[in-house]
């Protein structure tokens, strides 16, 4: 039996994959596949990033597909940042109706956003690069989420740390570029509903910088695990 208020205090986590393959794409099945076994409820790429012919981040239509299909497989929620309107338009054909909106696009391509978020079910926006007074845009189907771009972001980066997170708060969740899943953790305890952290197999690698702030698969389970557990705390002392 469902506790009631359950299914709206979870938190979703979003494994962020991203470049971690390092272009070696046999390596993305290993690595959804570990996602889903650590907790993730999506597994996220970027597309549009680094994309040229010879760069690291050269995904085909037919990677794309398999992405999804080995989300599917494996139980766990394909989800891409777009990062052009090209890469957009790749992704929206593939039908998926929710899509992550990184840092650099909100500052960058402001009408990209506007596309996005006028397709999409929910639009996940990060506001890593936002220093407006206000939110870009105020739309029932965006969910915001804090971040520091910085990689990594050292505590001492941490200054307007949201005191609370949620559904009436201009922060929904956080996005995490820190060493370890401390600032998770405190960003949960103060109401986040969502919560996208780096994920690697071998945070030694040094191919891109992100292996060093991600989340190896032990930590990520620690941090779904240890999160939901405090959700569900919180929701009974409400």
């Amino acid at each position: 039996m469902r506790v009631s208020g359950e299914s709206e205090m979870k938190v979703r986590f979003i494994a962020e994959i991203g470049m971690n393959h390092n272009g070696n794409h046999d390596l993305i099945p290993a690595l959804i596949k570990s996602a889903a076994e650590s907790g993730a409820d999506y597994a996220k790429f970027q597309v549009g990033w680094r994309e040229g012919v010879d760069e690291i981040n050269n995904l085909s239509d037919e990677t794309l597909e398999n992405i999804i299909r080995l989300c599917g497989f494996y139980g766990v929620q394909p989800l891409f940042s777009t990062i052009t309107d090209r890469a957009f338009d790749r992704v929206s054909k593939l039908g998926l109706r929710t899509i992550k909106v990184a840092s650099r696009t909100v500052k960058y391509e402001p009408g990209l956003v506007r596309r996005i978020v006028d397709y999409a079910d929910e639009a996940i926006i990060s506001l890593g690069m936002w220093d407006g007074d206000d939110v870009p845009l105020n739309s029932s189907n965006i969910k915001y989420l804090f971040c520091i771009s910085k990689y990594p972001a050292y505590p001492w980066d941490l200054s307007g740390f949201p005191s609370s997170f949620g559904e009436h708060d201009r922060y929904y969740g956080y996005s995490d570029h820190t060493v370890g899943v401390e600032a998770c953790l405190i960003a949960i305890a103060r109401g986040a509903r969502i919560i996208e952290k780096h994920f690697t197999l071998d945070k030694s690698d040094t191919t891109i910088r992100d292996h060093a702030l991600s989340a190896s698969p032990s930590e990520f389970r620690t941090l779904v695990t240890l999160g939901q557990t405090m959700s569900k705390t919180l929701s009974g002392l409400v």
